[in-house]
């Protein structure tokens, strides 16, 4: 783009040239926006799709994460209930050997709590084993619709790929010639073409003047317009819809 711009600087181009140039890279945008149109919605669709798989992917190492945690804290309170038996059977050897009711009742008290320790872990394991299969089931799920984006994806790609590969000669040639004849054009103008492009819907910034009318907006143009039009010495815009108007004539002389 640059290399274009300094060629446009560096050589001094008629208003002619440069507007014969600049309808000229409207036509070669126009049949690239038809090769896109071949695409349809398939860029979009495959972008959904990889944003979509990538979403199931982080669901399920996410997923995964948490059945790990799960797994873990199972062991922990596995290990507090055989560390809490021990304990109890600690306790229950020193009953044997105390010296007074105060300390039987301690060490008592100590073996209920224990106990207690163990009911209350067993009741986690139970939480703990609902919970695992519940996200287990879910990350079963969540890999069979994975499985299925990943097939859809695949196609799409494959579509995408096979349009690509049947117009990349084309495209490749018509960027050659849209460099060419950005050659012509200076930086403001070219940058005012792309603007009107991406404001208008299909994309022609540039159209003939047919029938008495703009080839965009078909608002009729004065006669007098028509003229200025014809002798092609300075850019002329439609004061309806903003694009650029040239003569019809450059097509018959083409």
């Amino acid at each position: 783009m640059a290399t274009a711009n300094k060629k446009a600087a560096e050589t001094d181009y008629s208003m002619e040239e440069k507007i014969i140039a600049l309808y000229n890279l409207q036509k070669i945008d126009s049949k690239i926006d038809e090769i896109n149109k071949l695409k349809g919605e398939l860029p979009l669709e495959v972008q959904d799709l990889e944003d979509e798989v990538a979403g199931l992917q982080t669901r399920i190492e996410n997923i995964t994460s948490e059945i790990e945690s799960l797994n873990a804290q199972t062991k922990q309170r596995r290990d507090d209930i055989e560390q809490a038996k021990a304990l109890i059977a600690k306790y229950e050897g020193q009953q044997d050997n105390v010296r007074n009711n105060r300390e039987f009742d301690s060490l008592s008290k100590e073996i209920e709590y224990q106990k207690l320790e163990i009911e209350l872990c067993e009741k986690r394991l139970k939480e703990y084993s609902a919970e695992i299969k519940v996200k287990r089931k879910l990350a079963e799920d969540t890999e069979a619709v994975l499985a299925d984006r990943k097939i859809d994806l695949e196609n799409k790609k494959q579509e995408l790929e096979g349009i690509d590969k049947e117009t990349a000669a084309e495209v490749e040639s018509l960027n050659a010639l849209s460099l060419k004849a950005q050659e012509k054009i200076d930086a403001r103008l070219l940058a005012a073409y792309k603007r009107i492009r991406n404001n208008v819907r299909n994309g022609l910034a540039v159209v003939t003047v047919k029938r008495d009318a703009c080839g965009g907006c078909f608002n009729r143009i004065p006669p007098q317009r028509q003229l200025e039009i014809r002798q092609n010495k300075k850019i002329i815009v439609c004061e309806y819809c903003g694009r650029i108007l040239v003569s019809n004539l450059l097509d018959e002389e083409e």
